[in-house]
């Protein structure tokens, strides 16, 4: 658990599930995957199973305890909505979220087709910001199950972004953030591809965020694009 995350994008991660599988390219260099496994055979880590999948129902009230309001990532080292995932597990989680209603949380999810099926099931409200990942044109369909949801605010992770998306439909999407890949066999990425983004952003009024050109060299390459930094948040909810 991060108490203070170094995601840009958001305050603390929450990880009431560890470990995934891969289902597209955006998956094939996972960050997550490669740090947990590292510590695979390691008694007593949290990732001694590696990135296998595991619930942990005593990380769900985690929220509760942290009293100063701050931006939660629900899940950075794994995916909620993941098939192995039961439903009662996903809605205890949506239940915490929905009492502890001094923070902002931020779900992302790349099984865009099953959070749209489970959607009506699950207590949304304005603090519970829901995301899917989308690393090229060829799965642009997710962003059609995103909007179909109950989610009062819906953003967009193009990361990492790997071709040009194209002309998006925009409608219903508060935000969106757009990376470069990052670590070892980092795959290019073009800066007309994320011009292209941002300028179709600006013209739709959706909030852009630009966290990194990415690389092997992350910090080095930096996340300025035309020589400012782009670190707009969703209109509809502020966090104080």
């Amino acid at each position: 658990m991060a108490t203070n995350s170094k995601i840009e994008w958001t305050d603390t991660t929450w990880n009431p599930v560890r470990g995934c599988t891969k289902i597209s390219p955006g998956c094939k260099h996972c960050y997550a995957e490669r740090f947990a496994e590292r510590f695979r055979g390691v008694k007593g880590h949290p990732f001694e199973q590696g990135f296998d999948l595991r619930l942990l129902p005593e990380k769900v009230d985690a929220p509760f305890h942290w009293k100063r309001p701050r931006r939660i990532f629900v899940n950075s080292m794994s995916d909620l909505f993941h098939e192995a995932v039961p439903l009662a597990f996903i809605q205890s989680v949506f239940a915490v979220m929905n009492k502890a209603n001094w923070h902002q949380f931020q779900i992302l999810t790349k099984r865009a087709e099953r959070l749209e099926e489970l959607s009506s099931q699950l207590p949304w409200a304005p603090h519970i910001w829901m995301g899917v990942s989308v690393e090229n044109r060829d799965h642009l369909w997710r962003v059609d199950h995103l909007r179909k949801t109950n989610a009062r605010v819906k953003f967009l992770s193009i990361e990492p972004l790997l071709g040009p998306l194209g002309d998006v439909r925009w409608e219903s999407i508060d935000w969106v953030i757009v990376g470069g890949e990052s670590g070892p066999g980092a795959r290019p990425m073009e800066a007309s591809w994320v011009t292209d983004i941002r300028d179709q952003c600006l013209r739709a009024g959706v909030a852009f965020f630009f966290k990194q050109w990415g690389g092997v060299q992350k910090k080095r390459n930096g996340r300025e694009l035309e020589g400012r930094t782009w670190d707009e948040m969703p209109k509809l909810v502020t966090i104080s």
